[in-house]
């Protein structure tokens, strides 16, 4: 008897500690956060550039500005709590560099990635 009810306390207890974790480490900390992820792929048909923006605070971030370099840019009025977008840097694009800001102290600049696997599903848009 002791050993079941010392098992579904064990169970418990782990059960308490996981919830606090996920809360914990899901939950935005910031009010305004952005995660800036560009990536560049080149294959035998060109070079597909993509740029992911994702709002990870708690609020909504507005008037949020892409520059990709050499003058090219973008614009998202509002991005929601937990809404990603996905942007093809124009014809002309640096592709050195990505730089995002937006109200709120945003500021972020992000040099693009190459993915070490497979060229990149979809259809991408051309940087150069």
């Amino acid at each position: 008897m002791k050993k079941t009810i010392l098992i579904a306390g064990s169970a418990v207890g782990v059960g308490i500690v996981a919830v606090f974790l996920v809360f914990v480490f899901l939950t935005p900390s910031q009010d305004y956060a952005v995660s800036v992820d560009p990536l560049v792929s080149k294959g035998d048909f060109g070079t597909y550039t993509h740029v992911f923006i994702k709002n990870t605070g708690r609020l909504p971030v507005t008037n949020l500005k892409v520059n990709y370099g050499n003058g090219k840019s973008d614009s998202i009025p509002v991005l929601e709590p937990g809404d990603r977008v996905m942007l093809s840097p124009p014809d002309g694009s640096d592709l050195n560099l990505v730089k995002v800001t937006a109200d709120n102290g945003i500021n972020v600049t992000k040099s693009y990635a190459v993915p070490t696997s497979a060229p990149m599903i979809g259809n991408g848009g051309f940087g150069q």
